[in-house]
């Protein structure tokens, strides 16, 4: 049977390799529904090569989705203009392949009440968390004690934490294992991002905060482990080449030959693993602390918070420490504007706009 496929953020990094595994599963996979928010001309190439209508731009993303040309959603555009789409699919009956964290971190109460957790109408494509997908499979939820999220540690997992202020935006975006989106790569570089999966790991699989570890693993080839109650450990490892959780998605937890790269564990040579080193990501415990307040309106101001500051340090405006004190203010601002425990999506874009506004207008750093 095959899958009809629509990619939103289609000439983005993860757009881009899912199109590598449609190519590679013609007989399985067929694209009918290609968006982007730039690009035009690449979205009109992709369009004319997969006979997929397309659309540029984030507007109408709901209706897209929707249509009944397609089972399977692959959410793919970063940000919070993810989550409209995302229900909307859900709410329709389509299954939804997530490569967007703030999806979870500002909706996971919405997305997780329309569909339950990881699974064939939840597929998650993170690596980590495909990674603990194919862990937990077949395994007693009783029986797990916690689950590990690793993370490479981003650029600058090495430098004295004294020049850490000094890092230029071409220094950031310079990831060692990973080939991602800017707004990733940096989030990856302050580990924002790793806080997010914490998030995102919480809502996929309906575990509490502190059975949620984190360590950085520079090697980027064990994804995630689960540790049972007994003391036995079960990982998950693979080069890291984002086709192979981006297939395990798009094909329903099916292992099949593809285009990404295989692992020689003799070439990778050594593994190592090293706790996150207090106070050289602020970022990182700015955003698990927002999480353990378990205030969804913070949460909300920090992902817009994180946005905002992202792209004025691309922009030169901020230095590279400022990241986390923006993501504080965001925290604290959407605290104070959430009216509900539980925001639905107009509060939650309302609290979004609100956070943007403001810290659009800090002052750059000098």
């Amino acid at each position: 049977m095959i899958t009809r496929l629509a990619i939103l953020g289609a000439t983005g990094s993860v757009g881009t390799q899912a199109l590598d595994v449609v190519r590679a599963h013609p007989d399985l996979l067929r694209v009918t529904a290609l968006q982007a928010k730039r690009r035009g001309a690449r979205l009109d190439g992709l369009a004319a090569e997969f006979g997929a209508r397309s659309l540029l731009g984030e507007t109408d993303l709901d209706t897209f989705v929707t249509a009944d040309d397609v089972d399977l959603v692959l959410v793919a555009t970063p940000g919070i203009a993810g989550l409209v789409p995302t229900l909307a699919a859900l709410e329709a009956g389509k299954s939804i392949a997530l490569a967007n964290k703030e999806v979870l971190v500002t909706g996971g109460h919405l997305v997780r009440a329309a569909c339950g957790g990881a699974g064939p109408r939840l597929r998650p494509i993170d690596s980590e968390h495909c990674a603990l997908w194919q862990c937990l499979v077949g395994e007693r939820s009783s029986e797990i004690e916690r689950v590990t999220l690793t993370a490479s540690g981003g650029p600058f997992r090495d430098l004295p934490q004294a020049e850490l202020r000094r890092v230029t935006p071409e220094q950031a975006l310079r990831h060692p294992t990973w080939r991602m989106g800017p707004k990733v790569t940096i989030d990856s570089a302050t580990l924002a991002n790793k806080g997010y999966e914490v998030i995102e790991a919480r809502w996929l699989y309906d575990l509490p905060y502190e059975r949620i570890k984190v360590v950085i693993h520079p090697q980027s080839i064990v994804h995630a482990l689960v540790e049972f109650v007994d003391g036995s450990v079960k990982a998950q490892l693979a080069a890291p080449d984002m086709r192979l959780p981006i297939q395990y998605a798009l094909l329903n937890e099916r292992h099949l030959p593809g285009p990404a790269a295989r692992l020689d564990l003799v070439s990778a040579g050594r593994l190592d693993f090293r706790g996150v080193e207090p106070g050289r990501y602020p970022c990182f415990e700015v955003v698990l602390e927002t999480a353990r307040s378990n205030d969804l309106g913070a949460m909300i101001g920090l992902s817009a918070a994180d946005e905002v500051a992202v792209e004025r340090f691309l922009e030169g405006e901020l230095d590279f420490l400022m990241i986390a004190d923006l993501l504080r203010r965001g925290a604290e601002l959407g605290a104070r504007l959430a009216r509900t425990a539980a925001p639905g999506l107009a509060e939650i874009f309302s609290i979004d706009a609100g956070v943007r506004a403001a810290l659009r207008a800090v002052p750059a750093s000098a």
